[in-house]
């Protein structure tokens, strides 16, 4: 029998998608509700074939404690709850979904880009509130959008996306990533520049890095002083790579226009936020990889994946590519 462990899904949830891989006479399928910490993490699979999860954090203590792991299959993109080392370390894969949500948070990270630009959040609440003439009078400044510049902070498959949405809008764009070939800037018509240079001339600057020790906080005091007061800040990668008490110093002090925001540092967002109260930055819940169908499809492939581990194979997408060598395979 194979123990397959779910360390983020309640007992008792449905997950059927899943469950076309899983439900098996020789899979022992475990849903053990969230593990928020390590310490339950390590607990909860240290038993375990398989595990899967939405974001717990696998340390290196949980590798250590489970000595039958195979895989952990990771819903979505993002890695950055779970160390890698460790894992290829104690010969367990990582399987993620680096192709999942790419056109959704595209579309997303546009549609927050537009709110601000265009206001409409702020002149529907005005408008229901306070009246037409008052939405009226909010209107300027407000940009034409066509003609303007969006900076690309990373230029991965989701920023090359958008760049192209933002190019039919006829948009300027920019991008900075030191690790993308010269010819992939110019095969996709976007002008490769340095940081500074984006921050200067960006009306929008949309981040896309990975969460990594080194992107962490990355979007300062310092950042935010370097784009233009008219500029506004979106992201839709990871709430932590933003400083967000620098943020809102920018934003309350008016050195930046405004943000539309989708993660955040902490997560549920507090009702007493600062960002609640504040009508020039747009808020969505952690939302733009959403879509129903697109969930849907990724939740069948993580039971595809552990899975195919289990029967001797290789996933599709593997997050730490060292371990394969370790393996043997």
């Amino acid at each position: 029998m194979y123990r397959v462990v779910h360390t983020g899904a309640q007992p008792g949830a449905a997950l059927p998608e899943e469950r076309e891989s899983l439900d098996r006479s020789d899979i022992e399928f475990v849903l053990l509700g969230r593990c928020t910490t390590p310490q339950a993490v390590a607990e909860a699979v240290c038993d375990a074939d398989a595990a899967l999860c939405y974001g717990e954090p696998y340390a290196r203590e949980v590798f250590e404690r489970a000595g039958r792991l195979k895989v952990v299959v990771r819903y979505g993109i993002g890695v950055d709850t779970i160390d890698l080392d460790a894992a290829t370390d104690h010969g367990v894969m990582v399987a993620n979904f680096p192709d999942f949500c790419i056109e959704e948070v595209a579309n997303h990270a546009l549609v927050l880009m537009l709110d601000c630009a265009k206001k409409i959040t702020r002149l529907d609440r005005t408008i229901r509130s306070q009246g037409w003439a008052q939405a009226k009078a909010m209107q300027s400044p407000m940009g034409p959008i066509h003609g303007q510049t969006l900076g690309l902070i990373a230029f991965g498959n989701i920023a090359r996306s958008l760049a192209r949405k933002a190019k039919a809008l006829s948009m300027e764009v920019i991008a900075y990533d030191p690790f993308v070939k010269p010819e992939v800037f110019a095969e996709m018509g976007v002008e490769s520049v340095t940081m500074d240079e984006l921050l200067a001339r960006s009306d929008y600057v949309s981040i896309h890095v990975p969460l990594t020790d080194q992107t962490r906080g990355m979007i300062d005091g310092a950042v935010l002083n370097s784009m233009k007061p008219s500029a506004y800040l979106i992201n839709t990668s990871r709430g932590p790579v933003v400083n967000e008490a620098e943020l809102i110093e920018a934003l309350r002090a008016g050195r930046i226009a405004g943000a539309g925001l989708d993660v955040f540092e902490q997560e549920p967002l507090p009702a007493n936020h600062p960002f609640c109260t504040m009508d020039n930055v747009v808020l969505t819940p952690h939302s733009a990889s959403y879509a129903d169908a697109t969930f849907a499809s990724m939740r069948r492939r993580v039971g595809r994946a552990a899975l195919t581990v289990l029967q001797g194979g290789v996933p599709e997408f593997v997050a730490n590519p060292a371990v394969l060598k370790r393996l043997g395979r």
